[in-house]
């Protein structure tokens, strides 16, 4: 039974992203969202989190560029979606859990 993460708070900030990549299992996806996409840049104190990430990342693209963020500021490997790639990856999965 797998599980899309959702996580909108900024690792600097908070720790429900660290919270959230030490929950995955097999199967899983965690989906930035909001400042939650601010985990996924190169060169930060994160980007080892999400390099080793035993999941797939993703991080949706208008929240992205509502930051001043681009696909090439992130480390490799995060996939960006729009709004109808979040809507698949929510029926993907069997459920999902929103790490605030």
């Amino acid at each position: 039974m797998s599980t899309l993460h959702t996580v909108n708070k900024s690792p600097f900030e908070r720790s429900s992203m660290a919270t959230a990549f030490g929950h995955v299992s097999q199967g899983d996806t965690v989906l930035m969202i909001e400042d939650g996409v601010f985990g996924g840049r190169k060169g930060t104190a994160f980007a080892k989190t999400i390099e080793n990430a035993r999941c797939d990342v993703y991080a949706l693209g208008p929240d992205l560029a509502a930051r001043g963020l681009k696909t090439e500021d992130l480390v490799v490997g995060v996939k960006v979606v729009g709004y109808d790639g979040f809507v698949d990856l929510v029926a993907a999965h069997a459920r999902v859990c929103a790490w605030l």
